[in-house]
C-alpha cells in the first residue's frame, strides 16, 4: 500500500515549488513584493467595462458552459487579430483554442504533443512550469543556456544574452520532438531577433521538430525591438503552436483566459487534452475579453491605443527601476520586452552576511536576506536554469516592475538601504 501511495516516479523531483516557499516568506515578513509577476493595479477601464456589459446582459447562456474550444465571439476576434499579425488567414473554428490561462495552454501543448521518451529542448532561462510538464508527459528535457556575451561591470541589455548555435544544434536528433521558445523571455526580457529565430526554425525543419512558442508578453516589446512570431517564418506554421495570454496582455491574470493558435492538424491534439480535462472555460470572461480585443482591433496601432500606451507606460517604469537598481550598486540587465528584470548584486556581496540563510544557491540566500532585512521581495533566477547552468545567474535577482508608481518609489527607498 505504501508503494501505491507514493509519488509517481515521473512526478518525483518536481514537487517543490519556489512560489510556495516565497509565498510563505512574504506572508510571514510582509515585504514590498516585487517578486511575483503580476500587476498590483486593476485592468484598464475598457476591459472591466466589457465584463460589466456581459454581466448586465439578459442572455442566460452567458452564464452556462462555453463552447469547448472557446466562445465563438472570442475565437473569431482572435482569428482576425492573428490574421493581421501573421499576414495569413487563421481559421477561427479550427486554428484557435481558448484555454484557462496560458498555463493550461502550455499543459495542453506539452501533454498533447510530447510522448514517452520524447526529447524536448528548452532554452534557459525558462518559465519554471516547462520541466514539470515535460516530465508529466513522460518526456526528457534537454537544455541550452542563454549567457551574456561578455562580463560587464555596468548596465547591459537582454540582447547581450545569447545561446551557442553549435550547442543548440548538437541537441537536435531523431528523438527530439519539440523545442520550447519563450519570447519575450521570462525572466530575462530577451526578444529573440530574426537571425536567432531563423536558426531555430531551420533546425526544426531539418530534424522535423515541433515548436511550442510561449509568447505571452508579445504586446510588451520596447522600440526599436520587434516581436517576430516564429510561426510566421517560412515552413513554420505547420509545426508551431503559439501560446498567448489575455491575463498578461490586459493586466488581468486572475481572469485566467489564454489561447493557443496553430495549424488545425497540430491543434487537434491540444483540443483533445483540453476537452477531457477542463472541457471549457469561463463564458463571461471569454466574452468580455472578446469585446476588449475587438475594441483594440478597431484602433490598432494608433497612438492612443491600449497596446501602444501599455508599452510606453511600461518602458517608463522599466527605465525608472533600471536607474534605481544602478543607484543601489546593482547592475541591471535592461529587458527589451516583458515586465521583469534581473540585476547583478555581486558588488554588494562583501557587505552582506548570508551565512544564516538557507539555500543551495547564493541568489536564494540573498533574496531571503533581502526579504528579512530590507523588506523587499525578489525571486532567485537560478530557479529558471537547470542544475548544470545555475552558476550563470547565481549573482542575480529577479524583480517585477509592472507595479504602481508609488510602490516602485517605495522599492527605490528600500534599495537605497543597501548603500
Amino acid at each position: 500500500m505504501s508503494d501505491k501511495l507514493a509519488v509517481l516516479p515521473r512526478l518525483q523531483g518536481i514537487e517543490k515549488s519556489i512560489w510556495k516557499e516565497y509565498g510563505e516568506l512574504a506572508e510571514k515578513y510582509k515585504p514590498l513584493n516585487l517578486g511575483l509577476g503580476f500587476p498590483d493595479f486593476s485592468p484598464p477601464k475598457f476591459v472591466t467595462d466589457a465584463l460589466k456589459e456581459v454581466l448586465n446582459t439578459e442572455d442566460p447562456l452567458l452564464h452556462q458552459y462555453s463552447r469547448p474550444t472557446g466562445h465563438l465571439h472570442l475565437v473569431k476576434v482572435l482569428a482576425n487579430l492573428y490574421t493581421r499579425l501573421l499576414q495569413r488567414d487563421v481559421n477561427a473554428e479550427t486554428e484557435i483554442l481558448v484555454t484557462l490561462g496560458a498555463s493550461e495552454g502550455l499543459l495542453c501543448a506539452v501533454t498533447g504533443l510530447v510522448g514517452e521518451g520524447d526529447e524536448v529542448i528548452i532554452i534557459e532561462p525558462y518559465f519554471d512550469v516547462y520541466v514539470p510538464l515535460i516530465k508529466i508527459a513522460g518526456g526528457v528535457p534537454k537544455f541550452v543556456a542563454l549567457k551574456p556575451k561578455s562580463k560587464t561591470d555596468g548596465i547591459s541589455s537582454s540582447a547581450d544574452w545569447v545561446f551557442d548555435p553549435k550547442e543548440l544544434e548538437s541537441l537536435f536528433n531523431s528523438k527530439t520532438k519539440a523545442i520550447i521558445l519563450n519570447t519575450p523571455n521570462n525572466p530575462l526580457g530577451k526578444v529573440f531577433d530574426l537571425s536567432e529565430l531563423t536558426l531555430i526554425a531551420d533546425l526544426c525543419k531539418k530534424w522535423n521538430v515541433l515548436c511550442i512558442s510561449d509568447e505571452v508578453y508579445e504586446f510588451m516589446v520596447y522600440k526599436p525591438n520587434e516581436h517576430i512570431r516564429i510561426a510566421s517564418l517560412p515552413g513554420m506554421w505547420e509545426r508551431t503552436v503559439t501560446i498567448g495570454s489575455a491575463g498578461k496582455t490586459f493586466c488581468a491574470t486572475g481572469w485566467k483566459v489564454g489561447w493557443v493558435y496553430g495549424s488545425a492538424n497540430l491543434l487537434r491534439s491540444l483540443q483533445i487534452v483540453h476537452h477531457y480535462s477542463v472541457y471549457g472555460g469561463s463564458t463571461p470572461m471569454e466574452k468580455a475579453i472578446a469585446i476588449a480585443v475587438e475594441k483594440e482591433l478597431s484602433r490598432f496601432g494608433e497612438p492612443d491605443s491600449y497596446f501602444v500606451t501599455l508599452q510606453n507606460e511600461l518602458k517608463t517604469k522599466r527605465d525608472y527601476i533600471v536607474k534605481k537598481l544602478s543607484e543601489a550598486n546593482m547592475n541591471p540587465v535592461i529587458p527589451d520586452g516583458g515586465f521583469l528584470i534581473i540585476a547583478d548584486w555581486s558588488q554588494l556581496e562583501s557587505r552582506i552576511d548570508l551565512s544564516s540563510e538557507k539555500g543551495d544557491n547564493k541568489d536564494e540566500r540573498f533574496t531571503k536576506w533581502l526579504i528579512k532585512n530590507i523588506g523587499l521581495g525578489g525571486i532567485p533566477p537560478t530557479v529558471f536554469y537547470n542544475e548544470k547552468n545555475k552558476g550563470v545567474v547565481e549573482n542575480f535577482v529577479r524583480f517585477c516592475f509592472i507595479k504602481k508608481q508609488e510602490n516602485l518609489d517605495k522599492a527605490a527607498e528600500l534599495l537605497m538601504k543597501l548603500n
